[in-house]
């Protein structure tokens, strides 16, 4: 379990640093060209952040949020989903067959206490 989170681990910090090189190379392209759209990109970070005011641009605000945490997701590989599915059912199976025993047993406790066949 430890070397699975290891490379867990290293494999985020990989897509960590890739994503900085990636940044870092629109950042020099984007100041390697033309002053206008490097003015335009800087106003752009600059500019306070209008509210949404209303029932829509709320909602619209919710799904944008939205949209850019699912991109930050970390999704299970097709093999952990499998392992993870399986062992879901498995405990389901499990208490499954606890509470049925446990039912089975409250029931059979009431009828041999109260004498009632059902």
């Amino acid at each position: 379990m430890a070397n699975k989170e290891r490379n867990k681990r290293s494999a985020r910090k990989a897509r960590a640093e890739e994503r900085a090189r990636l940044e870092a190379a629109q950042a020099t392209a984007e100041s390697g060209s033309s002053g206008s759209s490097a003015k335009v990109a800087q106003a752009k970070a600059t500019k306070p952040q209008q509210k949404n005011t209303g029932f829509f641009g709320r909602v619209r605000t919710y799904l944008h949020d939205v949209a850019i945490e699912l991109r930050r997701v970390i999704w299970p590989s097709k093999a952990e989903l499998k392992s993870y599915s399986v062992a879901v059912i498995a405990t389901l199976a499990v208490f499954g067959v606890v509470i049925w025993l446990v039912d089975t047993g409250i029931v059979g406790v009431l009828v041999g206490l109260t004498g009632l066949r059902g």
